[in-house]
């Protein structure tokens, strides 16, 4: 197994909220006296990132993933529990840290806005102590990558979303770092853009054997790049693991799509399918009478089994199996608000 390059251990962080009052007398109160609500971000969270994985990093909205990921890279201090990173300390020993990781913050560019690209990776790579050999050779082979030459000499105002989005992974990776954060690096991109910043994570994983902690609302992301995944749920990490053990445990609920030929009544079809066992195990529904699914639990149901009983009862001109999908597992896993088990 490889090298241990991060470990959290029982992480935590609480913020203090202003508590707002309601209505004018409420504010005017709030003028006077303010009232703080103790917020827990991230709750005793433990993992630990191998050197040259791919994980993603997932959640609703307000799970704590930014909060977790600011307290990888050294930005915020933890309340409790401890980060250990390449042997250093993020918040202790930021001066040293900073040269060996990489970190991409969605919508916030590293580059400075009125120069042109290649002014602002100069400036970058002066920052970082990149020699003027390596930092041209590193561009050369980012550019094979992501084809960024012809935008060198761009204004960085001037460039579009996905433009942007290239030269900051660009930015991000000009000394060659061991350990890159992305925080919604695809957010807002058209399909063309999210495919080359896919393509080139995975090539830096495997040419450069980068760590890549990838945080992201699209769970393409997550299918193409990530072999394994942390979910974070109410800053709970509820799931460490990849995705076929998560369908495993979570991916119970099937469905069977079924197109009968003509000649068959909706009250035949509905007599017979009330023949089949454990009708409290599946749900059925209708497009129109010859085209209906159904879905079941798998955990109660074998496939083969209703298969065969609806290859019996019925003359079937299309039957097609469906697998859940990854949105409508980790859907469920949020509205159970349960922590699945990766140790299946």
């Amino acid at each position: 197994m490889s090298d241990v390059i991060v470990e959290v251990r029982d992480l935590g962080k609480t913020y203090w909220r202003v508590k707002h009052r309601p209505g004018i007398l409420g504010s005017f109160r709030n003028l006077i006296t303010r009232e703080y609500v103790q917020v827990e971000a991230v709750k005793q969270v433990n993992f630990q990132i191998q050197t040259g994985e791919i994980i993603g990093y997932i959640g609703p909205n307000g799970a704590g993933k930014s909060t977790t990921v600011k307290m990888l890279c050294g930005i915020l201090v933890p309340t409790v529990g401890s980060v250990q990173s390449m042997g250093l300390v993020p918040y202790q020993d930021r001066m040293k840290y900073v040269f060996h990781i990489g970190v991409v913050m969605g919508q916030r560019t590293q580059l400075w806005w009125d120069l042109a690209v290649i002014e602002s990776f100069n400036l970058l790579a002066k920052i970082y102590r990149v020699p003027n050999q390596q930092l041209n050779e590193t561009l050369e082979q980012l550019d094979s990558f992501l084809q960024i030459k012809e935008l060198l000499p761009v204004q960085v105002r001037k460039l579009s979303l996905g433009q942007r989005m290239r030269c900051d992974l660009v930015a991000s990776m000009l000394h060659r770092p061991k350990l890159l954060f992305l925080d919604e690096p695809t957010i807002g991109l058209d399909v063309v853009a999210k495919s080359k910043i896919r393509e080139f994570l995975k090539k830096i994983n495997k040419e450069w054997k980068t760590t890549i902690l990838l945080t992201t609302h699209d769970l393409a992301d997550i299918e193409e790049v990530c072999p394994r995944i942390l979910i974070l749920d109410r800053g709970t990490l509820v799931y460490d693991g990849d995705l076929p053990r998560l369908f495993e445990k979570m991916g119970s609920r099937q469905e069977i799509n079924t197109v009968l030929k003509e000649g068959q009544t909706l009250e035949q079809i509905q007599a017979k399918i009330t023949l089949f066992p454990k009708p409290e195990s599946r749900e059925l529904r209708y497009e129109d009478p010859l085209h209906f699914s159904i879905l079941y639990d798998a955990r109660q149901i074998e496939k083969t089994e209703l298969i065969r009983f609806l290859l019996e009862h019925f003359v079937i001109s299309d039957l097609k199996i469906l697998d859940p999908s990854i949105e409508e597992v980790i859907k469920r896993i949020y509205q159970r608000g349960e922590t699945v088990s990766s140790s299946l």
